[in-house]
């Protein structure tokens, strides 16, 4: 870590955050408006100043574009406002197209023409009377990726942005992870959404929500806006039609996710030079991995910060230490940091002072780094499947072990993915408890500290009877007392197994492209290899405990089972020299 690094890290996380936390202006009633964008399709708005002002004053701005509706009916704010206006900011909070009181229709995901509407809602606030003409994106989960696409636009406005656990590829960070689909975002999350765009929200208690603010008194334009919305059918349907990142669903209007994909628009991201800060976790969906590709293939000012969090930032969740242990950055902390993030965009002094960083927090050490290169430098240690279901440090004699893969057996409710859905508790608990639906090898104690930083590589021989499958794996580190802790996983669907020689991430590992062309399904009862990167993580592991590898072919609390139909595969993990093993990055100390 270089001094500049450090002094950069302290920036971020040790400095008094003075005015940036302190309350200095009354909040305003919420001023609601549409704005008619260039098809005539009406966006809604609600504004949000101090009410302690002057005749004239002015104010940088705030957007938040949202498809969670931008505000409850009888509400007279929104938590934007709520947190940004009392520091002096104007708030905007909108309703993409097709969701909440807006017209048009939302196919899926940032669509184009929802992307577009980001250059005319700027439009509109720099025409303002109020509005200095400078605009921060700011935004948690879908949010957080409106605000990238907001800087896509290149808008003269727009000073910097702060998405928050976005999905740099929705694809392989959530959606599709591995190319096996993610049950819980593809079918509950679109469902769920689909009712809020037929403003029949149900509550936690079981009573009907108020639904979304209208914009003005009488439901009148509300109740057209919900017609506009019932021209298209929930998201899920296209996500029943995808397998690889080029399907066109027929229902999404010719476009792939690849077209909302804000890895995809990383070189107009670069054009725009726009300023970011970027948090993610190492146990929210892909999060963690987005912002390491965000880092390595941007070259825009930007903090990229790395935690032990669920979605959101929140709750932590460092299963090498004690439950109850405080991690700092807390949500105020961070909150505080983002002001003190805006502050520097709305003076123009971002782009010229940050440079690029990665902060990231090492699970059992409690401890934050920070890098201006990624992945950090390490050596990596080969681990074998070993006879006895161990893991060894040289390939044992030649043999294999079988799974009949099981397409009822799950996981924890609590995991990565559940937590990018409802923004709960992560929380694996004793991985023991899966041991008799997995195979499942240990090493030796350790005789010494081991940190594991970057991302662990799983290389699988195997047969099975099938075309395809879905392969896991999962690295856990196991207490003395016996208690296995989930560190991070992987997974890939067999059609997907060619490796992407191309990649402009290979430097992470071996990386596949999950399009039409590359597909290369099994041959039943021929040996064939599997190969892929795990989730980056950064740990370090006391001597005396031992690493686990576990490995699964299903986990339908999440994930729908590979293949959909016929006879479950039966696997067979073969041992040996070529075998099975993973490599794990390892800090030198």
């Amino acid at each position: 870590m270089s001094v500049a690094c450090q002094e950069t890290l302290e920036s971020i996380f040790s400095v008094d955050l003075g005015d940036a936390t302190t309350t200095r202006h009354k909040i305003s009633p919420v001023e609601s408006v549409y704005v008619t964008m260039r098809d005539g399709v009406r966006l809604a708005l609600d504004l949000v100043r101090s009410m302690d002002e002057d005749v004239g004053t002015k104010h940088d701005t705030i957007l938040v574009m949202t498809r969670y509706w931008r505000g409850i009916k009888g509400s007279s704010s929104n938590q934007y406002a709520d947190l940004f206006v009392p520091k002096g900011y104007a708030v905007v909070v909108g309703d993409v197209r097709g969701t909440g009181a807006s017209f048009g229709v939302w196919p899926h995901h940032r669509a184009r023409a929802e992307t577009l509407d980001f250059t005319e809602v700027m439009d509109w606030i720099v025409a303002q009377p109020w509005s200095t003409g400078q605009v921060v994106g700011y935004g948690l989960s879908y949010t957080a990726n409106t605000a990238d696409w907001m800087a896509e636009r290149n808008h003269p406005a727009l000073k910097g942005i702060i998405p928050r656990f976005a999905d740099y590829d929705s694809y392989e960070d959530l959606l599709l992870p591995g190319g096996i689909p993610n049950l819980i975002m593809g079918r509950t999350w679109a469902n769920k959404v689909k009712d809020f765009d037929r403003n029949m929200v149900l509550l936690a208690d079981g009573e009907r929500s108020p639904g979304v603010r209208p914009v003005a008194p009488g439901d009148v334009d509300l109740d057209a806006a919900l017609r506009d919305h019932e021209q298209v059918p929930s998201v899920w349907k296209g996500f029943q039609q995808v397998t690889f990142k080029d399907d066109r669903p027929e229902t999404w209007g010719g476009a792939s996710m690849l077209d909302w994909s804000t890895q995809e628009a990383a070189d107009w991201l670069d054009r725009s030079g726009t300023p970011t800060q970027n948090w993610a976790s190492w146990f929210d969906a892909g999060t963690a991995q987005g912002a390491v590709r965000r880092f390595l293939r941007q070259s825009n000012p930007m903090n990229v910060i790395i935690g032990p969090w669920n979605h959101g930032g929140d709750i932590p969740y460092d299963p090498l230490r004690a439950a109850d242990e405080i991690v700092s950055p807390t949500t105020p902390t961070q909150e505080g940091h983002d002001i003190r993030f805006m502050e520097l965009c709305f003076k123009g002094q971002a782009a010229r002072e940050l440079g690029k960083v990665l902060h990231y927090y090492t699970l059992g050490e409690g401890a934050w780094k920070s890098t201006r290169s990624w992945p950090p430098l390490a050596t990596r240690h080969r681990w074998y499947l070993a006879g006895g279901f161990g893991l060894s440090s040289s390939p044992d004699a030649s043999g294999f072990d079988s799974l009949q893969v099981d397409p009822a057996l799950g996981d924890v409710a609590s995991t990565r993915w559940a937590t990018n859905n409802d923004c709960g508790k992560v929380d694996y608990g004793d991985r023991r408890q899966l041991d008799a639906a997995r195979l499942v090898y240990t090493s030796e104690p350790l005789r010494r500290d081991l940190e594991i930083t970057g991302h662990p590589i799983v290389h699988l021989y195997i047969t099975s009877t099938r075309e395809d499958g879905a392969f896991f794996a999962y690295l856990e580190a196991v207490r003395p007392d016996g208690l296995s802790c989930y560190l991070t996983e992987g997974q890939l669907r067999a059609l997907h197994r060619k490796v992407w020689t191309d990649s402009p991430f290979s430097a992470l590992g071996p990386q596949h492209s999950y399009l039409q062309r590359d597909a290369e399904p099994l041959t039943p009862g021929e040996a064939a290899v599997l190969i892929f990167t795990l989730n980056p993580i950064s740990a370090r592991l006391p001597s005396g405990y031992r690493l686990r590898v576990s490995l699964a072919g299903s986990e339908t609390t999440t994930f729908a089972h590979v293949p959909s139909d016929g006879e479950p595969p039966l696997l067979k993990f073969h041992r040996g020299t070529p075998g099975c093993y993973i490599d794990l990055p390892i800090i030198k100390h």
